[in-house]
């Protein structure tokens, strides 16, 4: 296709891919999900006669669209919703000849399929802005408490410090102290998974020195396959010691929940640190691959910081079931949650901290596109000091998910974004598809050789359960 590179993608045919599974176990799984959490919030519509009629048949749409998938169908255009990227979908579609879900582009069929599933809301009258996975991204943040109310008390204590030094004229800055800083939050940022904070360390001052030979840092650090950090903390800090007066920085945002959290904690200590003087926060615009954020997702993040007690001290529907109350949480943990929630109120209505939608983010093809698909949003990032492009997807669209020898550069991979873009480009990425890039000569292999790597299957299975990260740096500028 147009704009896309030469080496062929994955397929979903492809039984030595990760995209063979996913097509024929995850997505129907996904869809199940999407049908349960629709025909759940049309039960409760009784009352209204319209909304619910309305909403079975959207259940039946989707239900069909399982059935599609689970038989191999032919994909069929999307229908016309009245937004432009319609056009896009079925011009790709139409080049790619008569695919069907089980033979076709691992990333136009999954982009195509959360697309699908958006249209039967979008077309409606009474659904149009229902997210069908908003029920999962909540839950999945309430069970992240332990792991929250943690962080909240590591950053407010940060922040505060960091306040304090920079009120004192004697303090002098510790240029090396800064830098771990830096590689802690944004290894946070990168794992942001709550069972993966074991292996971070204290974010204070007087343990940073510690972390350098510790064994929490080596443990942290052995899973990144790639770590460019180091070059990524270079360009902010150049920056700011140039005294430049405006250092922006954008976040491609992947998950909502607890990585939106993270994601937060990242900007908020950019801001605090002056690596940045704003954030410039892209979700999507559409519900996507279940837990992508959406502006909504944000209101609901902030919203729970406000009111801790109420959002994690309310028993829920399956806690009324199994007859559980929550823990009451402490004073200490709802004044530490509260200063999150001033901190980045604050940001946010000072317009230090933006969030920016785009629907360009759910388009069918990859981010080689970028430049001919929106010319405004490549000036955007231009303008920006680094461009941190969150999770597994937004990966794969950087390197246009293909098929890529793993020795290949990232500089090359990402084609159009690389040097001489004018974008500087971090990739934050925890590995849950078979594409990866700039690996050393034989890492792979090695990788492969391991217990459940794939051996001489010729599957890359290590790259598929989110253990391997890679954190890729581009030099555009």
């Amino acid at each position: 296709m147009e704009y896309e590179p030469k080496t062929p993608g994955y397929s979903t045919g492809d039984k030595t891919s990760f995209a063979f599974q996913t097509a024929r176990t995850r997505w129907p799984v996904i869809i199940t999900q999407a049908i349960d959490d629709a025909y759940r919030s049309v039960a409760g519509c009784h009352d209204q006669p319209e909304k619910h009629n309305e909403g079975k048949k959207i259940v039946e749409e989707i239900a069909k669209l399982k059935y599609e998938v689970q038989h191999d169908r032919h994909l069929t255009p999307i229908r016309d919703d009245g937004l432009p990227d319609v056009a896009l979908y079925n011009k790709d579609l139409e080049q790619l000849g008569t695919p069907t879900w089980l033979n076709a582009p691992w990333l136009y069929t999954e982009c195509y399929l959360f697309r699908r599933i958006s249209t039967s809301f979008s077309l409606s009258t009474h659904w149009k802005n229902y997210d069908v996975f908003a029920r999962q991204k909540i839950s999945t943040f309430r069970s992240s408490r332990p792991a929250v109310v943690e962080l909240a008390a590591r950053y407010k204590d940060l922040v505060t410090q960091m306040r304090a030094n920079n009120a004192n004229k004697a303090y002098v800055v510790d240029e090396e102290a800064e830098r771990l800083i830096f590689t802690e939050m944004c290894e946070i940022c990168l794992w942001g998974n709550a069972t993966d904070l074991s292996l971070l360390t204290n974010l204070t001052y007087e343990d940073i020195q510690k972390l350098q030979g510790s064994e929490a840092r080596k443990a942290s650090e052995k899973n990144i396959l790639v770590n460019d950090l180091g070059a990524a903390y270079d360009v902010l800090f150049a920056a700011k010691k140039a005294g430049k007066p405006h250092r922006q920085v954008d976040i491609v945002l992947d998950n909502a929940g607890f990585e939106l959290y993270v994601d937060l904690i990242l900007a908020g200590y950019l801001l605090s640190a002056g690596l940045a003087t704003s954030i410039v926060l892209h979700p999507k615009s559409i519900p996507w691959f279940v837990s992508d954020v959406l502006p909504s997702d944000f209101a609901a993040l902030l919203g729970a910081l406000a009111s801790p007690r109420q959002f994690y001290e309310t028993p829920t529907e399956e806690d009324q079931l199994q007859n559980k109350v929550p823990q009451a949480l402490e004073q200490h943990e709802v004044d530490e949650l509260w200063f999150l929630f001033e901190e980045w109120s604050h940001f946010h209505g000072e317009g230090q901290l933006i969030l920016r939608p785009n629907r360009v983010w759910t388009h069918p093809g990859s981010f080689w596109r970028l430049p001919s698909e929106d010319e405004q949003l490549m000036e955007d990032l231009r303008g920006s000091e680094l461009v941190v492009f969150k999770g597994d997807l937004n990966y794969r669209k950087l390197v246009a998910d293909a098929n890529w020898d793993p020795t290949t550069p990232f500089t090359e991979a990402i084609g159009p974004l690389g040097p001489g873009s004018g974008v500087n480009v971090l990739a934050l990425r925890t590995c849950k598809a078979d594409v990866v890039v700039g690996l050393k000569p034989g890492q792979d292999e090695e990788l492969k050789a391991m217990e459940g790597g794939g051996g001489d299957s010729g599957a890359r299975k290590w790259a598929w359960n989110g253990k391997w990260a890679v954190v890729s740096f581009s030099k555009g500028k």
